[in-house]
C-alpha cells in the first residue's frame, strides 16, 4: 500500500506584543481541518521559551521553536510590533535557512519588515500596509516596494498589505498547493470572497458617503460574469449600468480600485482555471470559452497573473501540488 503523502507544512511565527487577528487568519485556513478543503500540518512557533505575551493582556505558549519554523515548507510572519526594528539575528538566520532549504516565506502586513530585515527582499517586489510602504522603501532601498496590490506573489517569497490582506494571501497560497476548487471552498466556508478585485489603494482615502450608482455598477459586473465568453467593452458594461462610458469609469474605479478592462481580465483567468484543472480542453479552447480574443492573449494575461503559463499550470495541478 502507498503510504500517505506528507501534509504539507505551515509555520506561523508568534511573537510579543502580537495581534491575534493575523494569527487567527493563518489558523483558520491551515488549522482547522473541515471534509471539503484541503489539510495541513500548522505549527506556530516563537522565540526564546515559546512564551509571547499578545494585545489584550493574554499569554500564548508553544513548544516549537524557530528551529521548527526553519524546517517548514511555508514559513509564515505576521504583522511585528516595530516596524522601526530590526529583525533579531536568530529571527533572521532560521528565515534565511528556511529559504535556503526552498521553503516558501510569506510575510502578513509589517512581517514585510521582517523579511526585509533579513535581507530576503532585497531585489524583490513587496508589498505592506499602505501606511508604511513608505517607510519600507526608504528603511530597505533594495526592495522593490508596491504600494498598489492586496499582495504580492513573487515565486518563494511572497508578501501581503494589511492584515486583512492576509486572508487572500492565504487563499491565494491554497489555490497554489490545491487548486481554484478547492481555494473557493475553503473561502466558502469562511464565508469570504475567494478572490478580490482591485488593490488597496481602495482603501486608503477617507470613507466616502454611500454611492447609489454602486448597485449598478455591481449589477454590471454580474452580467459580465454571466456573459464572459462574448466580447465585453467598458462601452457595453456602461450601457447596462445605464451611465455614460466616463461616469462608469470614475465610479467603477471609485468602487473597486481598479479599472473595468484590469478586472475583466482577472475574472476571465480565474473562470479558465477549473478549465485547466479538470479538462483536456485545449488552451485555445480555454481561451474562447472565457473570452480571450486569441490564445495568445490568454497566455500574455494568464502568465502575468499567475507567473506561469497555462499550459504548465495544467501540468502542474495534474501531477498534484505545485
Amino acid at each position: 500500500m502507498t503510504a500517505p503523502a506528507r501534509p504539507h507544512h505551515v509555520a506561523v511565527l508568534a511573537y510579543e506584543g502580537m495581534s491575534a487577528f493575523e494569527l487567527g487568519i493563518v489558523t483558520e485556513v491551515f488549522g482547522v481541518t473541515w471534509p471539503d478543503t484541503p489539510s495541513y500540518r500548522l505549527t506556530v512557533c516563537a522565540e526564546g521559551d515559546g512564551t509571547v505575551d499578545v494585545v489584550g493582556g493574554a499569554s500564548l505558549r508553544t513548544p516549537h521553536t524557530l528551529d521548527t519554523l526553519a524546517a517548514a515548507d511555508t514559513v509564515i510572519v505576521p504583522s511585528v510590533s516595530d516596524v522601526h526594528a530590526e529583525a533579531t539575528a536568530e529571527l533572521a538566520g532560521a528565515l534565511r535557512q528556511a529559504h535556503a532549504r526552498s521553503a516558501r516565506i510569506v510575510s502578513i502586513c509589517t512581517g514585510a519588515f521582517a523579511l526585509a530585515s533579513s535581507g530576503l527582499l532585497d531585489g524583490r517586489p513587496a508589498t505592506t500596509h499602505w501606511l508604511y510602504t513608505d517607510l519600507l522603501a526608504r528603511r530597505f532601498p533594495h526592495v522593490e516596494v508596491d504600494p498598489t496590490p492586496l499582495y504580492v506573489d513573487d515565486g518563494d517569497i511572497l508578501t501581503s498589505a494589511g492584515s486583512a490582506a492576509g486572508l487572500d494571501l492565504c487563499l491565494h497560497l491554497v489555490r497554489q498547493d490545491f487548486g481554484a476548487t478547492a481555494a473557493n471552498a475553503m473561502a466558502r466556508r469562511l464565508v469570504a470572497a475567494p478572490h478580490r478585485e482591485g488593490g488597496q489603494a481602495q482603501y486608503i482615502e477617507s470613507p466616502v458617503r454611500p454611492d447609489p450608482e454602486d448597485d449598478r455598477i455591481t449589477a454590471s459586473m454580474s452580467w459580465a460574469v454571466d456573459h464572459l465568453p462574448e466580447p465585453i467593452t467598458v462601452d457595453t458594461l456602461a450601457r447596462h449600468a445605464r451611465m455614460s462610458t466616463r461616469t462608469y469609469l470614475r465610479h467603477f474605479t471609485r468602487a473597486t480600485g481598479t479599472s473595468p478592462i484590469k478586472w475583466l481580465i482577472g475574472r476571465r483567468i480565474q473562470a479558465s482555471l477549473p478549465l485547466l484543472e479538470r479538462t483536456d480542453t485545449p488552451v485555445e479552447r480555454v481561451a474562447e470559452t472565457v473570452g480571450f480574443d486569441t490564445a495568445v492573449t490568454f497566455r500574455h494575461h494568464f502568465t502575468r497573473a499567475m507567473r506561469t503559463s497555462p499550459s504548465s499550470y495544467r501540468r502542474a495541478f495534474r501531477t498534484g501540488r505545485t
